[in-house]
């Protein structure tokens, strides 16, 4: 057994106080970890890109999962899908499907990369070696962005379009319940697993202050200084 309740955060996002049932588990023992996330967006609106959220659990000893290869496809001036999520090690690729050049890049400290220009037809790929939230970006079109979420382990989840989540097969133990959504704080906090099952959670994150920004490009300069159009 165990329980969630809502509280209110100095930092203006709420969070759930999350304590599963303490009682010694069997080794070996899995079980599911449900709930719903809210992204609140500005006068207490729920938000609607709640499925663009990603939850993960972090804690010592966990398995690593063997790397994959995906793509994502730059299509229309854009990155589909444009959020992604792999196990460390893996290998991202982007093929281009426009009849124009892109150039992918990251800045992100843990995985930095630049694939220079490259045409229709043609594909790079880069491989992340490190856990870490890789914000993707193309340096010729300044309204194209990704987003690479790259984890140790299998205890990830995304959130459907009504905020519903579920983690599979979690061994008992003690977590750190990561949720991230790229319009809101970073929510943290802990959760106990036992033998049984946790009650749903429930979770929210608040995004009412979040204000688009520009990026820059990848040499730090505003697009718009560049002197050209694509």
């Amino acid at each position: 057994m165990g329980y969630a309740t809502a509280v209110r955060t100095p930092s203006l996002f709420r969070a759930a106080s999350l304590i599963g049932c303490i009682a010694a588990a069997p080794l070996g023992a899995q079980v599911d970890v449900a709930g719903r996330l809210t992204v609140v967006d500005r006068g207490e609106r729920p938000a609607q890109d709640v499925g663009s959220a990603v939850l993960w659990l972090e804690a010592a000893g966990l398995p690593a999962v063997e790397p994959v290869e995906t793509r994502v496809v730059t299509e229309g001036k854009a990155f589909v899908p444009r959020i992604v999520v792999v196990p460390v090690g893996s290998t991202v690729k982007f093929p281009n499907n426009d009849p124009f050049n892109h150039n992918v890049f990251s800045l992100t400290e843990q995985g930095a990369f630049d694939l220079g220009l490259y045409g229709r037809g043609e594909e790079k790929g880069v491989a992340f070696a490190r856990p870490a939230v890789i914000r993707v970006y193309c340096n010729v079109h300044a309204q194209m962005s990704a987003l690479v979420v790259v984890r140790d382990n299998a205890l990830w989840a995304r959130p459907g379009s009504d905020g519903s989540f579920r983690f599979t097969a979690v061994p008992a133990g003690s977590y750190q319940l990561h949720v991230w959504h790229e319009r809101a704080p970073e929510l943290v906090v802990p959760l106990r697993v036992g033998a049984t099952a946790p009650a749903p959670l429930a979770l929210t994150v608040d995004a009412s202050r979040w204000r688009f920004v520009q990026h820059k490009d990848k040499t730090g300069r505003p697009y718009s200084d560049r002197g050209r159009r694509y």
